[in-house]
């Protein structure tokens, strides 16, 4: 398929792990896609094997947490591309806090907060002009299945900054669906990525870790690949009716009406 061609991408925090699948999945299908990450080492052997599989993608080294970075960003992109057609905002994280809320100190409380929400604000208010100019816009946000139900491993403040995007998300759906932009959110349960194989192994047993896998349905854990495929979804033309919408991505671990 290619259901990408004529568009152009920004996936943000895509060196590597979810945003790098999602990014391969939307050059795969033709899109003109743009990743950012504050390591450029790490974009440069992304946008490196991406071109030994025949994919292209565009690298821009961006501190998330620079506004004005985020900004300039953005206005290189739309110079060159003339256009940004799809924002996945996948920025955000853990970042490794104490799990035990009582052990929580606010400084981990405010790193949290400030990585996982106001980067995508950033972006998403850079972005927008531009998608309501030309009548058309996709956004995409990674929430979490913490934000929904909670998590057994990433503690308090990843699980009430996820909850934050998704309220977000349906907010910015509400406003800006009259100009053409949908927004959605996607949410995945535990996939397995280095940092997230990292963090289960410090924080469970391997029988712990082996009972999580018995408790969801399809008994397996996830793959970037699976979120991938939910995102290009949520991007594309096909989903122009999908807007304000949550969409799980967990084997089933959690399930809602």
């Amino acid at each position: 398929m290619k259901r990408f061609e004529g568009r152009v991408a920004l996936i943000t925090a895509a060196a590597a792990g979810l945003g790098e699948a999602g990014a391969r999945r939307i050059a795969s299908e033709g899109g003109r896609v743009t990743i950012w990450d504050r390591d450029a080492q790490a974009l440069e052997a992304a946008r490196r094997k991406a071109a030994d599989d025949g994919l292209e993608l565009e690298t821009d080294t961006i501190d998330m947490l620079d506004r004005d970075a985020i900004e300039a960003g953005v206005a290189r992109l739309t110079e060159r591309e003339g256009k940004v057609d799809i924002l996945v905002n996948n920025v955000g994280g853990s970042l490794h806090v104490p799990f035990r809320f009582l052990e929580q100190t606010d400084e981990d409380w405010r790193k949290v907060l400030d990585i996982n929400i106001m980067p995508s604000v950033w972006t998403a208010r850079a972005v927008i002009p531009g998608m309501r100019k030309a009548g058309y816009g996709r956004i995409v946000n990674m929430g979490s299945k913490a934000g929904r139900y909670g998590s057994l491993f990433a503690g308090t403040p990843y699980s009430a900054a996820r909850g934050a995007i998704q309220s977000f998300t349906i907010q910015l759906a509400q406003e800006f669906g009259p100009d053409g932009i949908t927004c959605n959110a996607v949410c995945p349960g535990a996939i397995i990525t280095e940092r997230v194989d990292r963090l289960l192994n410090e924080r469970h047993t391997p029988e712990e870790r082996q009972r999580i896998v018995n408790s969801i349905p399809v008994r397996r854990q996830g793959r970037v690949e699976d979120v991938a495929a939910a995102v290009a979804y949520l991007a594309s033309e096909e989903a122009g009716f999908v807007t304000g919408a949550t969409l799980d991505v967990n084997g089933g671990q959690a399930m809602a009406l």
